[in-house]
């Protein structure tokens, strides 16, 4: 195909021929000599699209709208060296993974390693040899197709054992509150909660996450705990609350026997989320900030929960009377940094308990 000229804005030539829409791949020089260009192109432009680029400036424009398959530096160049761009382009995620080549009269074994340690994938001197270059870059070029279809099965194998993981999560939590639905309920109203103050805390997306699925899995221990205590519709007698509240241990013993960090997590959660700000909780009577920032933003959300949704032994509070009882209780049972967090997110509380009530009556309408 015919060669087209364009000019970038610093006054650089930018040869390509043909278009990248044919199965033909595309291979981009970066050198600022046109000898050696004419070279390169000579060579590549009768099996290859070629792109070229006379500065790294030019470079970068280019490859803000193209994509080659591999490319070919020039180590020596003004402005920035190949070395520079090599680093430059292996930082952004979009250009990482093409293969980079250094094309270069630089022969010291010195140069040739700081190129690999750069990323490159190989590096040739120069005189070129025309079978040497041809051979290279399709050895390259069908390496990175490879690597490429590899990644992407392996993004997909990763994607199905994240959703089977978040399945399992869900029933392994489920399977704790199997005879209390209210309780289940609980769980994921509390986990909404609990992922709103996280990220309003400034934790990155992936934590929240993992966060928000941990959560649910703050009372498995009650699996552990008899039916006639877990729904008593009365108070628990003392012998009853002090078997009641050995669930924490049970849950942090099924849940740590994985060293998954989500699973760590949960078991973090599992074990710490009824110790209190003042030290006065239980299983092991911690105070302040040595209770696990995640334990204290479930035992606030949790207990918020608790008291505006009706249970089997009350009904359910007014959302500004379980504030004032949280309010009350800062520095007692809960963080009082949170607490003021909590009460600040008032829209956004507002909003999740809404939309589960609304899914509460929605099911209790299918039922009936």
């Amino acid at each position: 195909m015919g060669e087209m000229n364009k000019n970038d804005n610093n006054g650089s030539t930018l040869l390509i021929d043909g278009a990248n829409t044919s199965s033909r791949k595309t291979v981009m020089v970066i050198d600022d000599m046109a000898d050696n260009i004419d070279l390169l192109r000579a060579v590549l432009a009768p099996q290859y699209h070629v792109s070229i680029a006379k500065s790294a400036e030019a470079a970068l424009g280019v490859l803000e709208r193209l994509q080659p398959d591999l490319i070919l530096l020039d180590i020596m160049m003004p402005d920035m060296n190949g070395y520079e761009l090599c680093d430059v382009l292996k930082a952004d995620s979009r250009l990482k993974h093409i293969p980079i080549i250094f094309v270069t009269a630089m022969t010291s074994e010195q140069d040739e390693s700081k190129g690999f340690e750069m990323g490159a994938v190989d590096f040739i001197t120069k005189p070129i040899a025309k079978k040497t270059l041809l051979s290279r870059v399709r050895t390259h070029i069908t390496l990175a197709e490879r690597n490429k279809h590899d990644r992407l099965m392996l993004e997909e194998r990763t994607a199905q054992l994240e959703d089977a993981l978040t399945s399992a999560i869900k029933m392994l939590s489920e399977a704790a509150s199997f005879k209390d639905q209210d309780t289940e309920n609980h769980m994921w109203r509390m986990a909404d909660y609990c992922a709103l103050l996280a990220k309003d805390m400034g934790w990155d997306d992936y934590r929240v996450e993992m966060f928000k699925l941990a959560a649910p899995m703050h009372d498995m221990g009650k699996i552990g705990i008899p039916d006639a205590i877990l729904t008593a519709p009365r108070k628990l007698t003392p012998d009853e609350w002090e078997i009641m509240k050995t669930h924490p241990e049970i849950g942090q013993s099924i849940l740590s026997k994985s060293e998954a960090p989500l699973f760590q997590v949960a078991a973090e959660v599992a074990m710490n989320h009824h110790e209190r700000w003042d030290g006065t909780g239980y299983p092991q009577g911690l105070a302040g900030e040595d209770i696990p920032m995640s334990a204290r933003i479930v035992a606030l959300a949790d207990v918020f929960d608790s008291l505006t949704m009706p249970r089997a032994y009350k009904p359910s509070w007014p959302v500004e009377d379980a504030y004032d009882y949280i309010k009350e209780n800062a520095r007692l049972h809960f963080d009082p940094d949170l607490v003021e967090r909590f009460i600040k997110l008032d829209s956004g509380i507002r909003e999740i308990k809404a939309s589960w009530d609304g899914a509460l009556e929605e099911n209790l309408r299918e039922q009936g």
